[in-house]
């Protein structure tokens, strides 16, 4: 069955790659972009394609785009808009810890709840939800990011719970380390203020990350999770973060300081 699927954060990395994907498959889908650079860019890319993609500005800290966008009609909610910033917790700038929680969790909160509201109201729908291995493990030097998609597991298990009785789904995403440039511009965003003030502990040494995967594997398995019948409640990739989170989380119960 063709869906309509409104996708956050989709003028780059997964997002693009899913909403590109989906009109593929001849899905109806909302590919929405944080700017109206990526608006331009993602429609041309569409036309050269000759697919039938609506395109339209979503800045999920704005609550006029955010309604703008609930006000449309759609099955599923692809809630993918999400930033990263790194460095030592006990170094981070206020200000870059709230930006990060700002956006992955206030935001994505937010249109969540306006897609459940309506759902619920329909009985049915789906909300996928880009979650991460770092909401799963410990990534030290990424722990405001790392504690924003622990606290989207969070709300991700109750609403799984809670809205199940009205016919509306939930489900994570767990991408591992991916070449889609979020994680190195994450990294990088640690240069911009740390020589802004004195600093106790040391710069993590920047280093190039050569073990990220092929992010084609993690697009098409979110392609699956959105139009399946009944995809699994989490999907982690690549196989290797999956078994590296199963082991993480069984030896924290006996971990001594």
């Amino acid at each position: 069955m063709v869906k309509t699927v409104l996708i956050t954060g989709a003028g780059s990395g997964f997002g693009r790659g899913v909403a590109l994907g989906l009109a593929r498959a001849g899905h109806d889908v909302i590919a929405a972009c944080h700017i109206w650079p990526q608006v331009t860019e993602l429609r041309a890319a569409a036309r050269a394609e000759g697919l039938a993609l609506r395109v339209i500005k979503l800045d999920v800290l704005s609550e006029i785009d955010r309604n703008h966008a609930l006000d449309l009609d759609f099955d599923v909610l692809f809630n993918n808009a999400g930033i990263m910033e790194s460095g030592p917790v006990v170094e981070l700038p206020p200000e870059i810890v709230r930006r990060v929680f700002d956006t992955n969790v206030f935001a994505a909160l937010e249109m969540a709840q306006g897609a459940a509201k309506k759902f619920i109201r329909k009985g049915a729908g789906r909300i996928v939800w880009t979650s991460s291995v770092a909401g799963l493990v410990k990534v030290p030097w990424d722990g405001a990011y790392s504690a924003t998609k622990y606290a989207v597991e969070g709300f991700c298990a109750a609403m799984r719970e809670e809205l199940a009785p009205y016919g509306v789904q939930v489900c994570t995403v767990n991408p591992g380390a991916f070449r889609t440039g979020f994680n190195d511009t994450g990294m990088e965003a640690q240069d911009q203020w740390w020589d802004q003030g004195e600093r106790v502990m040391d710069h993590w040494p920047v280093r190039e990350l050569t073990r990220q995967a092929d992010p084609a594997e993690m697009i098409a398995a979110m392609i699956e999770v959105i139009t399946a019948d009944h995809p699994p409640y989490r999907t982690v990739l690549p196989k290797a973060a999956e078994e590296m989170a199963r082991r993480e989380q069984a030896e924290e119960w006996d971990k001594h300081l």
